[in-house]
């Protein structure tokens, strides 16, 4: 068992710093910021800050017998390096089963930016099969027309994966749950990490993901951060296509136009192993890069001194989250509209025992 005391006082260590450091984003002008619109729904703040103590706690069983099995399909981007998409099914599943729910699942992996035509094949059979539960995700524009369909016209209900701040123009007919790890809370992490390390006069360089709402949320709102202090200068930025081989194509362009730079910030795992890759073709050791996200790959990359830092999520709490959801859902009781799990720093300054400790919160359930 890990130390339950020990890993409660990182994590809440983190979260306060970062909620304490919130404030408005022009990034993303058409969404609600996640503690804003708790702030604003002082009802919701109750049923989320609820919702945490479930995901954190063991599981209570279902207490309404199920005439039928619940169907659920599931159209995730788990084709890339990052683990995030396959340990949160697992995740999931566990605590479904954990929680006495009688389901089936149907879950298809894409990859992201590119796999379009088999999402829409999936998403459309999803609906077409009438699934009581829909999870997905929201990046692109394309998404955005496929989820507005769901919520005007069918009566499967869609939880919206990564995504934490709800948009705006669906405040009348919004998703059955948004869920995930708040985008600007972890960038408020690194921010914090990066202003603390460089002091004064840097220049420093962004390796986006693919165009959408992920870069938005992570990229433009940190830079947007940065801006703030004339002390940090944006040398550059480029989108990548969100894997490792176009993070390390764009990190050598990163390096070419302005050597002098002190640190590439990468708004994913792949991008930040594709600018690691660069770096060592390089022979640069004298710049840092952060991963986003602390799964295997990345803190197997700081371990080995690749990597400087991370925001980790607490990855298996989304999982839970929405089969806690589910289980609410189904016993009558109200569910809240967002849920944000918790998050940690880890550098490369940090001990063995200690990422072990985060380890074993963090993949409670998709290391089983």
């Amino acid at each position: 068992m890990f130390n339950r005391a020990l890993l409660a006082m990182l994590l809440t260590a983190t979260t306060t710093a970062v909620v304490a450091n919130t404030n408005s984003s022009q990034a993303l002008s058409g969404y609600w910021q996640y503690e804003e619109y708790l702030d604003a729904n002082p009802s919701q703040q109750k049923l989320t800050s609820n919702l945490a103590d479930a995901v954190r706690n063991n599981p209570i069983p279902i207490a309404k017998a199920q005439q039928q099995p619940i169907t659920i399909s599931v159209v995730y981007p788990g084709q890339q390096v990052s683990d995030y998409w396959v340990r949160n099914i697992k995740a999931f599943e566990t605590r479904l089963e954990e929680l006495g729910i009688n389901y089936s699942i149907n879950q298809v992996f894409t990859r992201p930016n590119v796999d379009v035509r088999q999402q829409n094949l999936s998403l459309l059979e999803a609906v077409k099969n009438k699934s009581d539960y829909l999870v997905f995700t929201l990046d692109t524009t394309r998404h955005r027309k496929f989820i507005e369909h769901v919520l005007n016209s069918a009566d499967t209900k869609l939880i919206l994966q990564n995504i934490t701040t709800p948009v705006r123009a669906w405040e009348e007919n919004h998703p059955f749950l948004y869920v995930g790890f708040d985008h600007l809370q972890g960038t408020k992490v690194l921010e914090s990490y990066f202003k603390d390390r460089f002091s004064r006069d840097h220049k420093y360089s962004v390796l986006y993901f693919s165009e959408g709402y992920i870069s938005d949320a992570r990229g433009d709102t940190f830079i947007e951060a940065m801006s703030q202090n004339d002390t940090y200068t944006l040398s550059s930025a480029f989108y990548t296509k969100a894997t490792r081989e176009s993070g390390k194509e764009a990190a050598l362009k990163i390096l070419n136009k302005d050597p002098d730079i002190s640190f590439i910030y990468a708004c994913s795992t792949d991008v930040a192993l594709g600018a690691v890759d660069a770096l060592s073709k390089t022979n640069r050791t004298d710049i840092l890069v952060n991963g986003w996200g602390g799964g295997s790959a990345e803190l197997e990359a700081i371990q080995k001194g690749q990597l400087d830092v991370t925001v980790m999520r607490m990855n298996d709490d989304t999982g839970i989250a929405m089969a806690e959801a589910i289980k609410w859902d189904i016993e009558g009781k109200t569910v809240p509209h967002v849920y944000s799990g918790d998050f940690a720093l880890v550098t490369a300054e940090d001990s063995p025992e200690r990422i072990q400790l985060l380890k074993e919160r963090a993949f409670r359930y998709s290391d089983r």
